[in-house]
């Protein structure tokens, strides 16, 4: 039990210590500075060639997003879920050599070159993420943590990080055996996690990008528009799950795009009633009985 309390506060302080570095000492490998300019860049690439032109300089819940944004990438990982976490691998690993197993790793892929390590935790990341997304609008208990997303009123970069913070521990929970079994850990490199966060952004932001050809492999702002559009297909949980990937949409037919989406209504069914604050929204799914 020491062991672990000391997994803890280290997980803890060293976060801290982690923050304070990000943030006082910018840098090319600094994440914080990385995360701080993508916004930029994509927010006026939204200003310079908008979609939707009837848009002010800030959005509907532009504010709320952009805490949302740094919330969910630092916040959360300081008041707790970074040292939970190092002691929750810990205790799994404990288990694990308990029956003997000391490595998971079944594919042993760190004498490959970078270029191809990149791409297979991009490919396999991401594909796990998008059956976990169609989770989060399958089972109702998690749909009910998603509608933080949907709640989305206006499309913009911001929104792509409006999540409840129960999906990091889902995402992270459901990555964390596939990705160790070929050699990776939660600490994906910089450069993917650059790539995606760009990709994540200009999905939700209000340009109109499209890609040609590539459309069938990268996701796009028209493609994911429907995602978020509030009237579905009849009978369908959700179209349109990929996080930066569309190719697992169309190889599973979950694509829907039937116009370009520019100004369909975005949200949920009674969405009317979802709060409009953030305590509020990520309270909802343990209070919504109460106030309905």
């Amino acid at each position: 039990m020491d062991k672990y309390f000391k997994i803890f506060l280290d997980g803890y302080y060293g976060y801290w210590e982690y923050l304070k570095s990000e943030i006082l000492y910018p840098s090319w490998g600094n994440y914080f500075y990385w995360l701080l300019g993508l916004s930029l860049l994509v927010w006026s690439l939204e200003l310079i060639f908008p979609w939707r032109k009837d848009r002010p300089l800030f959005r509907q819940d532009f504010w709320l997003d952009a805490f949302y944004m740094f919330f969910n990438f630092f916040l959360f990982s300081l008041v707790g879920y970074n040292a939970v976490s190092n002691v929750a691998v810990e205790v799994f690993n404990d288990f694990l050599g308990l029956f003997g197993i000391t490595n998971l790793v079944a594919l042993e892929v760190s004498s490959w070159a970078l270029g191809y390590q990149l791409l297979l935790m991009f490919v396999v990341a991401d594909f796990i993420q998008w059956n976990v997304h169609r989770l989060l609008h399958r089972v109702p208990w998690l749909w009910e943590f998603h509608k933080v997303h949907h709640s989305v009123k206006q499309m913009g970069f911001a929104a792509h990080l409006r999540f409840h913070w129960m999906e990091t521990i889902l995402y992270k929970s459901l990555q964390y055996i596939p990705l160790a079994m070929i050699g990776f850990g939660l600490d994906d490199f910089l450069i993917l996690n650059i790539f995606t966060i760009l990709i994540g952004h200009l999905n939700h932001a209000n340009v109109r990008l499209t890609y040609g050809p590539l459309k069938y492999v990268l996701n796009n702002p028209v493609m994911h528009t429907w995602h978020h559009a509030k009237k579905l297909p009849e009978g369908s949980y959700g179209v349109n799950y990929g996080i930066s990937l569309s190719l697992w949409d169309y190889l599973f037919g979950t694509h829907y795009i039937p116009n370009s989406g520019r100004d369909e209504p975005l949200g949920f069914e009674d969405d009317e009633d979802f709060p409009q604050t953030f305590w509020a929204q990520i309270t909802y799914p343990w209070t919504r009985k109460k106030v309905s």
